[in-house]
């Protein structure tokens, strides 16, 4: 397979922020995922599971290894991915990814996908590096036979630092962060300041001749491609625009304003370029207490600025809300069956064509649009006020309302749009 061009539209941006940076006690963790404008993103909630030894897990186009025990997440992924864009899991460990290109060749197999990688901040560093080291990254990351792979990076988060892990095939750099906030957009990021990578990481740019070993050792410097096609300088005014934003708002940093970056449009952040579009948005908020719950809030539908964050937290009676689930198409489905993506189907979940047929209206009819995006933001700011008081120990719900928050706050969406 071959690669695709990294002049091809592809962006992402991810943000965290680590006390104190942030207005309260808690890292928050924010993502857009852009990735072409018809394709679905489902949200999709897998309980904890034990599973039997030397079983397989059947990953987007490869088979792995599966692990004994597994924990309770939240994934927002493209639908006709096994993988996810960006997600959470019940211990309050978030991860994004991005999408990257090197002087390291993309794999022209098929192997995992970047977004495969996503699993269970320094523990799953470990995970994924593990899983790169042992069967690589590569294949196609677009649901198109036309080929379009790439290398990824990571931000994760948990209750108390962050950690940007930067890919280069099976190579790597991570730097952690433990106060402070910081932006990943499609490029390498991560200068000198290393706290863990590769063991051959140094000697294998020295071999091919791109640090001469007794100079610093700058990973972005040294494994960034030496001619930077359009699309890169673009991700590079993108990641300079994001950490403008949140330097702005150091100290004060909360849900409200990593959701209001999300929305950024003059900053290219909120994306609609194209054929590609911010498909799905997430924000979460790790308290550092751990008596606290995490609270996760997703929008399951494109556009941030016209979509609802609605609040997800982990807890008894936590189960997958039906209206934000692609439907499935089982051996027949176009990923299945070879050669891959030859047909095309419909992944419209129930939340998304309502979200559709809103945005139409908003387009068509400016009084009914603007009445309609209030009843969004209503909705949105009842979720944060309600996991504010939260919080702020103002509102001490039942565990089975906590953990149906989600469920309910996409049924009131979905019958809004109806």
């Amino acid at each position: 397979m071959a690669s695709s061009s990294p002049d091809s539209p592809c962006s992402c941006d991810c943000f965290v922020s680590v006390p104190p940076a942030s207005a309260i006690p808690a890292v928050i963790f924010a993502k857009n995922s852009d990735r072409p404008r018809d394709e679905v993103q489902e949200v999709v909630f897998v309980p904890a599971g034990t599973h039997t030894p030397g079983s397989r897990l059947q990953c987007t186009y490869i088979e792995v290894e599966q692990v004994s025990k597994t924990h309770a997440v939240i994934l927002s992924r493209p639908s006709w991915l096994w993988g996810a864009e960006m997600g959470a899991n019940e211990h309050g460990v978030c991860i994004g990814n991005e999408a990257v290109w090197t002087k390291e060749p993309v794999g022209e197999g098929e192997a995992l996908l970047g977004m495969d990688l996503l699993s269970s901040a320094q523990e799953a560093l470990h995970v994924i590096t593990g899983l790169l080291e042992h069967y690589g990254q590569g294949g196609n990351c677009l649901e198109d036979a036309a080929p379009f792979s790439y290398h990824s990076t990571f931000l994760l988060a948990d209750r108390t630092e962050a950690w940007v892990l930067e890919t280069a095939g099976r190579l790597w750099a991570a730097q952690r962060i433990q106060e402070g906030a910081r932006n990943i957009s499609n490029q390498l990021s991560i200068g000198t300041d290393i706290s863990a990578q590769h063991p051959e990481l140094r000697t294998h740019a020295q071999a091919k001749g791109w640090w001469d070993g007794q100079g610093a050792f700058d990973f972005a410097q040294i494994f960034s491609l030496t001619q930077q096609p359009v699309r890169m300088e673009a991700a590079k005014a993108r990641f300079q625009a994001g950490r403008e934003l949140l330097r702005q708002r150091q100290g004060g940093i909360t849900a409200e304003v990593m959701m209001g970056i999300l929305r950024d449009k003059e900053s290219g952040i909120c994306m609609d370029s194209g054929g590609f579009r911010t498909t799905a948005s997430m924000v979460s908020v790790l308290p550092q207490d751990p008596t606290q719950p995490c609270v996760h809030f997703l929008t399951a539908t494109p556009d941030p600025s016209r979509s609802v964050f609605k609040p997800f937290i982990f807890g008894m009676g936590v189960a997958q809300a039906p209206q934000v689930l692609s439907p499935t198409f089982g051996a027949q489905d176009p990923v299945r069956t070879l050669p891959r993506f030859q047909t095309q189907v419909d992944r419209r979940h129930t939340l998304y064509r309502g979200h559709q047929a809103a945005l139409g209206l908003m387009e068509r009819d400016q009084d009914r649009g603007q009445q309609l995006q209030q009843k969004q933001q209503d909705l949105e700011q009842e979720g944060l006020e309600a996991t504010q008081g939260l919080l702020a120990g103002e509102w001490a719900p039942p565990l089975w309302e906590l953990g149906s928050l989600f469920q309910a706050f996409v049924k009131r969406e979905s019958q809004a749009y109806a």
